[in-house]
């Protein structure tokens, strides 16, 4: 059979092939346009159709502008997540990167040990009562730093880390050596500025977590100056109807619109900042993964 025989079959593969990846992308995307949806709907329209509303017929910014207001509590929690952002995902990339330099090097003493230890950590925590005690210990209860300090390497990015930094060229850092170079200096200077795919995937992993990280903000912080905006928008959608609404954090949301559109609002103001930086950073995610995951 030639070629020519198998170009229907091909097309028809190809058609097949697009409709299921559209039909996979709309229900991807279909939960997040009816929440934004959701946040435009007045309370008339809302009664009239239902809570499952596509597209609005007015649209209502009574949610956005109550949790815009001035001196809303939403501010507040937007700084501090920035800043659990930008310092975090900061301070991880820089001591994966110092760990992940250390234990590619196979000159290193009881190198397969360490690895071990961090893969075991990969399987088995502490638990969550430890875990307390010892951040409690550590005078880190209810402190900014108890956002940054206990996740501070993952285990997972750091072997992904160690395995593009083991591809390259140990006589690069040998020249560098020679020359004078510190162990510091050839960590910034040669290894780092050659894995900027990686870098900067594992960096956006990082910064990824951050930013949907809620669970430890509300078991080991309760001051509310310390919140971060995730804890916020989970007090919004699960206590909107709770008589708990006349607490600090939040008083400023007592004068508000329908719940559903205010819960939709929250969540698109929560999730709209990460998904416009996304693509900036997502032509390094595949490349960055494979490129780190060829040996290890």
């Amino acid at each position: 059979m030639n070629r020519k025989s198998f170009a229907p079959l091909h097309h028809a593969f190809q058609i097949a092939n697009y409709t299921l990846l559209i039909v996979l992308s709309l229900m991807f995307v279909l939960p997040f346009v009816v929440v934004a949806s959701t946040s435009l709907v007045g309370e008339s329209e809302l009664l009239r159709r239902g809570s499952f509303i596509l597209i609005p017929h007015q649209l209502d910014f009574t949610a956005y502008r109550t949790l815009l207001s001035d001196g809303s509590s939403l501010y507040r929690a937007y700084g501090i997540t920035l800043m659990r952002v930008t310092i975090g995902t900061a301070l991880n990339l820089l001591f994966t990167a110092m760990m992940a330099f250390g234990i590619a090097r196979r000159s290193l003493p009881g190198r397969n040990l360490i690895i071990g230890i961090v893969f075991v950590t990969m399987l088995f925590s502490g638990g969550l009562v430890p875990t307390f005690l010892l951040l409690k210990a550590l005078h880190l209860v209810n402190t900014f730093w108890v956002m940054i300090i206990p996740p501070l390497i993952s285990a997972w990015n750091l072997i992904i880390m160690k395995s593009f930094f083991a591809q390259i060229p140990e006589s690069l850092e040998e020249s560098a050596t020679i020359d004078g170079a510190s162990p510091g200096q050839v960590l910034m200077r040669i290894v780092i500025p050659l894995s900027l795919p990686t870098m900067a995937t594992i960096g956006l992993f990082y910064a990824v977590w951050h930013w949907n990280a809620w669970f430890d903000a509300a078991i080991f912080i309760n001051k509310a100056e310390l919140m971060p905006v995730q804890v916020l928008m989970r007090r919004v959608v699960l206590t909107m109807t709770s008589r708990d609404m006349n607490t600090e954090i939040m008083a400023d949301l007592l004068r508000r619109p329908t719940p559903q559109s205010l819960r939709g609002a929250m969540i698109i103001i929560t999730t709209l900042p990460i998904i416009a930086v996304y693509p900036f950073l997502q032509k390094h995610f595949v490349k960055g993964v494979l490129t780190g995951s060829i040996k290890g």
